[in-house]
């Protein structure tokens, strides 16, 4: 049977991982090896470990950094503790958090500062939604993560709400949980679609809008990653057999034997080069194989780097 590969556009590296790496690059440049990472950068084994053949350490807590050196913190943001916590030690911080997720955190702050209680809808645990919580005392920030999340929460009456999102969750079931809330409390202040980055919604949209064309879909990227994770099961969903891996090497050539189109898309932290090997692997498995992308929405996102570095 010949094969067609069909490829989702947009995939792969957003604004926000490209800055977060050439962050560390730069700092790499700048101050010399060894940098600091608080935590992986992003989501990615193989951009982690690029990044550490290139002299970047990556540790888990600051008290394994040594007192005056540089540090970076990945791109889903971190704790206000934390910031204080490398103040203490006398170390040079560059925040590589998306400024997508900056302005999260800002939302938060801002919704307390008016009086609302928040309520933030997230994956409990997932680096993103630690720091969002972090931005504000302990126990002032609720976690929903599904619309039974909502039903159990307990909030004493006469309360003002205010919610806002994790930036890379489902785009069906962040509307779901929204309407949720909106339900349960009326008046409760948030953006009508949640804080979904451009580019979990986008990456979202071109798997959906293929779907109709494939058998089996392949998503390239972490595990550990949320907009990665969503990808497959979005495909899921949609009735498609749909696998994450992390590359070329975890295929199971049996998933596609009887599939004669093969859709390929890849998480905001995969290299794309992860997805050319995908491609080149199928056509070795099934020589003739043709390749096409299916053409979304053009991204031309780039946000600024850290004054530190320019």
């Amino acid at each position: 049977m010949t094969k067609r590969i069909l490829l989702a556009a947009p995939r792969g590296f957003c604004a926000g991982v490209d800055r977060a790496i050439e962050i560390v690059e730069r700092a790499l440049a700048k101050f010399g090896a060894p940098v600091y990472v608080r935590h992986e950068i992003v989501h990615n084994k193989y951009v982690v470990q690029e990044l550490r053949d290139k002299g970047a350490v990556f540790v888990e807590e600051l008290d394994e950094v040594p007192s005056g050196a540089t540090v970076i913190f990945s791109a889903h943001g971190v704790p206000e503790s934390v910031f204080a916590d490398a103040s203490g030690r006398n170390l040079t911080v560059i925040d590589a958090a998306c400024p997508l997720v900056k302005k999260v955190h800002t939302s938060v702050k801002r919704h307390s500062g008016q009086g609302h209680h928040v309520v933030l809808i997230g994956h409990r645990g997932h680096p993103e939604v630690v720091g969002t919580m972090g931005q504000l005392p302990e126990g002032e920030v609720l976690v929903v993560g599904s619309v039974d999340d909502v039903r159990k929460l307990d909030v004493p009456p006469g309360t003002t709400l205010a919610y806002t999102t994790q930036t890379t969750l489902s785009v069906d079931e962040t509307k779901d949980i929204i309407q949720e809330l909106q339900n349960r409390f009326p008046g409760i202040a948030g953006p009508s679609r949640g804080d979904l980055c451009y580019a979990t919604t986008n990456r979202q949209s071109a798997v959906r809008n293929m779907a109709p064309e494939v058998d089996v879909l392949l998503v390239i990227g972490s595990r550990s990653s949320s907009n990665t994770n969503r990808l497959r099961e979005l495909g899921e969903k949609l009735g498609i057999a749909s696998y994450l891996i992390d590359s070329a090497e975890e295929v199971d050539p049996a998933w596609f034997r009887e599939a004669k189109t093969i859709g390929i898309t890849s998480g905001a932290s995969a290299p794309e080069r992860l997805v050319q090997e995908l491609v080149e692997h199928i056509q070795k498995l099934h020589p003739g194989t043709t390749v096409e992308t299916w053409d979304g929405v053009s991204e031309n996102v780039r946000f600024p780097l850290p004054k530190e570095l320019v």
